[in-house]
């Protein structure tokens, strides 16, 4: 049984298991799932993944993985070149601290953003397989916070090449993602975040963020 990603190409959670699955050179077999047709929502795609959401990754053994961050763990041990999460108890500690707080403070202001101003997510306020309402007053306080994150992380490159170490790790295919992801919600990172964006051209030019 071949390695298999439920993925849905449009969107970011997925785009950071394939960027992570490239920079490994982990083959796989993908079956996409449309999320604008509520597939994750589908009697089938429940007995792959509960909580209705991708990505999934669909182990040899029948094992499966619902979470960006056990994939990236399960890969890690799968293949050990290149590092993506820190060669050194120090640099695992700053990756995964790094990789928490960028999904923590980009992550989920986008979506409290996303989820609670689109017309297409109306009583769908939050992934997975409840039906909750949209709060306005949400998508307000995730706009101040991801002004915030976008100063936060141009301060945290200043003089650095990659955000959690000095190599490219799961922190930086989670912000890279992260980034694109604001797109959605019309937030960019402005001309005065010099770091932040002479960062976010290197690593969209690996061949990974293509993936």
């Amino acid at each position: 049984m071949a390695v298999t990603l439920y993925d849905f190409t449009a969107a970011p959670s997925p785009r950071r298991a394939r960027i992570l699955l490239a920079e490994k050179g982990i083959a796989h077999e993908t079956v996409q799932v449309d999320l604008t047709k509520a597939e994750q929502l589908s009697e089938a795609y429940r007995k792959i993944n509960p909580a209705c959401t991708v990505p999934a990754l669909k182990l040899e053994d029948g094992t499966i993985l619902t979470e960006n961050i056990g994939i990236a763990a399960w890969a890690e041990e799968i293949s050990s070149q290149p590092r993506l999460l820190g060669a050194t108890p120090v640099e695992k500690g700053l990756v995964f601290s790094w990789n928490a707080r960028i999904e923590f403070e980009g992550f989920m202001p986008i979506a409290e953003i996303l989820r609670n101003t689109s017309k297409g997510m109306a009583g769908r306020a939050l992934p997975g397989p409840i039906d909750l309402p949209q709060i306005p007053e949400l998508a307000a306080r995730g706009s101040q916070r991801l002004t915030h994150f976008f100063d936060m992380l141009n301060e945290r490159l200043q003089g650095r090449d990659y955000i959690a170490i000095d190599s490219f790790s799961l922190a930086d295919i989670t912000a890279l993602v992260c980034i694109d992801f604001a797109k959605w919600v019309k937030h960019e990172p402005k001309p005065e975040h010099t770091d932040l964006l002479r960062w976010y051209a290197t690593v969209s030019a690996r061949p990974s963020a293509k993936a």
